[in-house]
């Protein structure tokens, strides 16, 4: 199995979906100067970036991505991917755009479409970790993950 032109590969989509907390506000009051200090955020771990051999210029990539307690991720979106995430470990509160939240349990999952705008992504215990498998069919050299905190 190769991982599409290896490290090279790996540092580009770590590189491409790298968070931030800095211009998160903090839910109680609104402000980023404490939500940067007190609320970790995610982390994600590629796992296989292939190029779709029957579907030209679609990838599949695949990651692991870990929710610290009480952590949350920025309004994102993943340009033209379609996603699939699998709660591998804990309890994760996801909501897209015009939708409501939804709590997923380990076990469950869900799907985004391509252009779905991702407003809330947090780990629901302020004491244990969660842990996603996320699935992208994306564009070829698309970025996996736009932080949108403004909108």
């Amino acid at each position: 199995m190769r991982i599409a032109t290896g490290f090279l590969a790996v540092a580009t989509l770590t590189a491409a979906t790298a968070c931030s907390t800095s211009d998160q506000p903090t839910p109680a009051t609104g402000t980023t100067a404490a939500m940067a200090s007190t609320r970790p955020t995610e982390t994600l771990k590629p796992l296989l970036q292939q190029a779709l051999p029957n579907v030209k210029g679609k990838t599949f990539t695949s990651a692991i991505v870990d929710f610290p307690p009480n952590a949350s991720a920025l309004p994102h979106r993943h340009g033209q991917a379609f996603v699939y995430a699998y709660v591998l470990e804990g309890t994760v509160r996801s909501q897209l755009a015009g939708k409501p939240a939804t709590t997923y349990h380990q076990g469950e999952n869900w799907v985004e479409q391509p252009g779905a705008h991702h407003v809330l992504t947090e780990n629901t215990s302020r004491a244990k970790p969660a842990k996603l498998l996320v699935v992208f069919v994306s564009n070829t050299g698309a970025k996996l993950k736009i932080d949108d905190p403004k909108s």
